[in-house]
Parts: structure tokens; sequence; C-alpha cells
């Protein structure tokens, strides 16, 4: 049996605002909170299932370059325009980081500037 991606952590200045973003983002919800500043969100039905959690875990350190990983995300219940407007609403910004000007995703930032992509739909609808 092969391993498979249960959590992925994510340092960052605010957690709270981080956690309200990608709960906004993902339709998460706050699962955990640790008196250290960690805040744990994660699909509604919790930790295990099919879809990996997010630590946000308080780091005051600058952000130094774009990042060596970063998340991808897929639009379920509506296209990929909709779903870019809904992003923005919520927070993100479009970002260049030197993808082509005809490439079929989006780069996005979260609010502390996390880069993140919205691909074309490729999953099916929940």
């Amino acid at each position: 049996m092969a391993c498979r991606i249960s959590e992925l952590v994510l340092k960052c200045r605010d957690p709270e605002v981080l956690a309200r973003f990608w709960c906004e983002v993902l339709d998460f919800v706050e699962l955990d909170r640790e008196a250290e500043g960690c805040i744990e969100i994660g699909p509604r039905e919790g930790f295990g299932g099919p879809q990996p959690t997010i630590f946000l875990i308080r780091n005051d350190e600058p952000k130094n370059g774009p990042a060596r990983l970063h998340i991808d995300v897929n639009a379920t219940d509506r296209d990929q325009d909709a779903e870019l407007e809904r992003l923005l609403a919520a927070g993100a910004k479009l970002v260049d980081i030197g993808q082509p000007a005809d490439a079929s995703w989006h780069v996005l930032a979260d609010p502390e500037g996390n880069e993140f992509c919205l691909l074309r739909r490729r999953l099916d609808p929940l």
C-alpha cells in the first residue's frame, strides 16, 4: 500500500485570516485549534477522508520568493470564469509568475501571497 496526503502544512503570519480564506475557497470548516496559534481546517466530515486537511501554523518570518509547493484547485459546481470571480471576491489576487498568456489555468495568491492555481475543471461535480 502507498501513502496518501492526509495534511498540508502552511506557515503563515495570520492563521485566522488564512483559515477564513481557505475555508471559503474549499468549503472547509475549522476542525481544531491549538494554543500555539495552529488552526486545522478540513472537510465537514473531518480528518481521514479523501481530502487532506490544512494546518495553518503561525510563523512571523517573511515569505522569501515563490513557493516550492503550491495548491491547485478545481471548481466543482461552476465554470472556471465563475469560480475565478468567487475567489477574487474572497480575497485572492491574480499574480504573474511567468505563466504563458494562453495558459488554461489562473495563478492566484491568497491574502498572504501564497500562490495557488485555479485549473479548468478536471473533477466531476460533487
